[in-house]
């Protein structure tokens, strides 16, 4: 299991200088290609470790270098320990002889190396412990054991899960991105439903999340998040549907549908990544709703805008008075909370705590405690580095930003995806706890929280499949999972 262990033995990155990036930037505008790859390696984040860490550090973390030790260890892994590392490197260890980078580094590299520091710390303890092994079918975790078996095998209407809630009677439904939803009973596809709204399925895009109403029984209300087709040809933005099911046998028909939020058709775009989305209910007549930036970062700072926002809503999709900025002119008055980047796993916690996964680039998911009006800092501030190995931001506001931090960061990332609470009789001792999961991490992770705040967490499932949504039956409290790549649904289950 992963936990990571809270020590930390002081580390001595054996960096040289290297110019300014702006500088570097100019200077090669006009300069032959072997120029340009040389730039290229010096100024990306692995670039700089290879050529000033890796004499003492090693390539990979292993150490050895004037006396080194390893970077790769359990113990030097904790999330506390991000601020010591770029410190250390930013402004020496003058008692490990090793001197201090803040005038020749921009604090954008230094994070880097932090960041790639964490990925090679990753890399080596995935190679030396893997994931959660079973004995004869049964895993060991802190409070129970446990078992995965497959409830939905590859095949069968399956194709790129994304969703799963259930009705009253424990049949459930799961949506497809392509647009269709299937009806199943455990482990039996028992029929689909007919008649849902035309889905633009662009990159990332299409059929997203279903939230069956907590009073299904009595108001027959089921809620739908999709990317919507706009007017313009190849664009598309998140729109939130409900509806209702008329039943003929097995199958459905999706039936009174309602609009209970589609953005102005200025905001949809061409892009096919950050749709978004999640859909929870607070029990007292509001849903909250997550939507991504669309590609478009900066757009999560603007209130005029949906892009990269939580919203909240009344259960019908007008908007409730006491929004923190109802009053602001120009602003959504949807919004709850704002600077999110993508994301994908939205829950209500047994407490009333509300809480996020979102996507980072590369590095830096986050678990946030979503508060009312808070700012989460996208893209001025960020846990992690470019896609393209280029340096981007740290992730300590500034005393002018007003921004909130998220109770926890995953560095590398899992992609962040699918979150649901513990709750029912299956798992007593995690009741109140998260489940998330990760769709490149390939992995499920269990996660204490107490009193809005994280504590720690555990790893229950890695490698079985990119983890698109992870839900706990009402009824049941076991944890079902939605993989992609291979199409299937497992679910974790007591083992005694």
């Amino acid at each position: 299991m992963i936990k990571w262990i809270t020590a930390f033995a002081s580390i001595a990155v054996g960096c040289t200088a290297i110019p300014s990036s702006d500088q570097e930037v100019a200077q090669t505008n006009s300069a032959p290609e072997a120029e340009l790859v040389a730039f290229a390696q010096n100024s990306s984040v692995s670039g700089i470790y290879d050529r000033t860490c890796a004499k003492c550090h090693g390539d990979r973390g292993q150490g050895g270098g004037g006396g080194t030790q390893s970077l790769n260890t359990t113990e030097k892994f904790h999330q506390k320990y991000d601020r010591p590392y770029f410190d250390a490197i930013k402004n020496g260890v003058k008692d490990m002889g090793m001197e201090a980078y803040a005038e020749t580094l921009t604090d954008q590299q230094i994070w880097g190396l932090v960041v790639h520091i964490r990925e090679l710390q990753y890399e080596a303890y995935r190679r030396e412990n893997g994931g959660p092994k079973a004995k004869d079918g049964v895993y060991q975790a802190q409070g129970h054991s446990y078992k995965v078996t497959t409830v939905l095998p590859r095949g069968g209407g399956l194709s790129t899960p994304w969703g799963i809630d259930w009705l009253p009677d424990g049949r459930s439904l799961i949506t497809n991105k392509a647009g269709t939803i299937l009806v199943t009973r455990e482990d039996r596809i028992l029929g689909s439903v007919s008649g849902l709204p035309t889905v633009a399925v662009i990159g990332q895009g299409g059929l997203m999340d279903v939230a069956v109403h907590p009073k299904y029984r009595e108001n027959g209300w089921i809620y739908l998040s999709y990317s919507d087709p706009g007017q313009r040809s190849g664009t598309a933005f998140t729109k939130i549907v409900r509806g209702k099911l008329k039943w003929t046998g097995s199958d459905a028909e999706w039936t009174e549908q309602q609009t209970i939020y589609q953005a102005p058709q200025e905001m949809y775009s061409g892009g096919g990544v950050h749709f978004g989305n999640r859909t929870v209910f607070d029990g007292k007549g509001h849903i909250y709703v997550c939507y991504g930036e669309r590609g478009q970062g900066n757009l999560s700072q603007d209130l005029t805008k949906t892009n990269g926002k939580i919203l909240r809503l009344k259960e019908d999709g007008t908007i409730p008075a006491d929004n923190p900025f109802v009053n602001s002119p120009g602003a959504v008055k949807a919004i709850w909370s704002y600077g999110h980047r993508n994301p994908q796993g939205l829950v209500m916690g047994l407490d009333g705590v509300l809480w996020d996964t979102e996507h980072g680039p590369r590095g830096g998911d986050e678990l946030n405690k979503v508060v009312k009006g808070g700012n989460y800092g996208w893209p001025l501030v960020a846990f992690s580095i470019n896609y393209n190995d280029a340096p981007l931001a740290t992730p300590w506001p500034s005393a002018s930003q007003k921004f909130v931090q998220p109770e926890m960061r995953w560095l590398p990332s899992i992609a962040a995806c699918g979150l649901d609470v513990i709750r029912g009789g299956a798992f007593p001792q995690w009741r109140g706890d998260l489940i998330a999961g990760g769709l490149a991490g390939q992995t499920v992770r269990r996660i204490r929280v107490k009193d809005g705040k994280y504590v720690d967490q555990e790893e229950l499932i890695w490698n079985m499949g990119r983890v698109r949504d992870v839900a706990v039956h009402p009824l049941t409290g076991e944890i079902y999972v939605l993989l992609n790549q291979p199409d299937t649904v497992v679910k974790i289950s007591r083992a005694n």
